[in-house]
């Protein structure tokens, strides 16, 4: 998932403007690297309001992972892909969404919650946890276009509308690290053009199948 970013840090209060720094600062440097000094001048608040409103940097990195999970659902739950009749179309457009805010910085457009997943899955549980959640509940807001996709062409198949909204994350993390290893964001872009062709072809290459004879 991706996008919020960038928002006024003179905005809302110490926990909300903490937690967009988070969102900004783990992007760019990473969870080990940020510590709660660049996360408190990003703010614009001092130590005191932080460890008023977090505990620890761990505790900050959970609920910001929580954050980012509230925030990008109202932003996807707005994109104008919803607007499509037809399922399929609504889907692709989802996937044509992804590709489009491609755009601007690496920090810009990459995934909070992949990120910190990438890097404390094993050392962190709790964050680990609160990413999967972030994931896996943007993943699930597809299974319904999927399944009705499904439905109106009449695919059955060997796949099911979870498994291939999961898969459709996958590949945009994946082209996220791309993005990141070659500075290039172009490349992660070529990956999702890559994902829109899967998907068409996996609808028309199963009903193909049921259709012949």
């Amino acid at each position: 998932m991706a996008r919020p970013t960038k928002q006024d840090p003179e905005r809302g209060d110490a926990r909300t403007r903490l937690l967009e720094a988070a969102r900004d600062v783990i992007r760019t440097k990473g969870f080990t690297a940020t510590t709660v000094s660049d996360l408190c001048d990003t703010a614009g608040v001092t130590s005191g309001a932080f460890f008023h409103n977090f505990k620890s940097k761990e505790a900050l990195g959970t609920a910001a992972a929580e954050h980012w999970a509230t925030t990008t659902s109202e932003f996807f739950r707005s994109a104008p892909y919803h607007a499509h009749k037809d399922p399929l179309d609504r889907v692709l457009g989802y996937i044509d969404f992804r590709n489009a805010i491609i755009d601007g910085d690496l920090a810009e457009f990459t995934c909070l919650v992949g990120t910190m997943a990438q890097e404390v899955y094993n050392t962190y549980p709790e964050i680990r946890e609160a990413c999967a959640a972030s994931i896996l509940g943007h993943a699930a807001t597809l299974e319904e276009d999927i399944a009705a996709a499904m439905s109106a062409r009449g695919v059955q198949a060997d796949w099911t509308p979870a498994s291939l909204a999961l898969h459709t994350q996958a590949v945009l993390q994946g082209a996220f690290i791309l993005a990141k290893a070659t500075g290039d964001r172009d490349v992660a872009k070529e990956s999702v053009d890559h994902l829109r062709r899967y998907i068409e072809l996996l609808f028309q290459t199963t009903r193909s199948k049921r259709e012949a004879p």
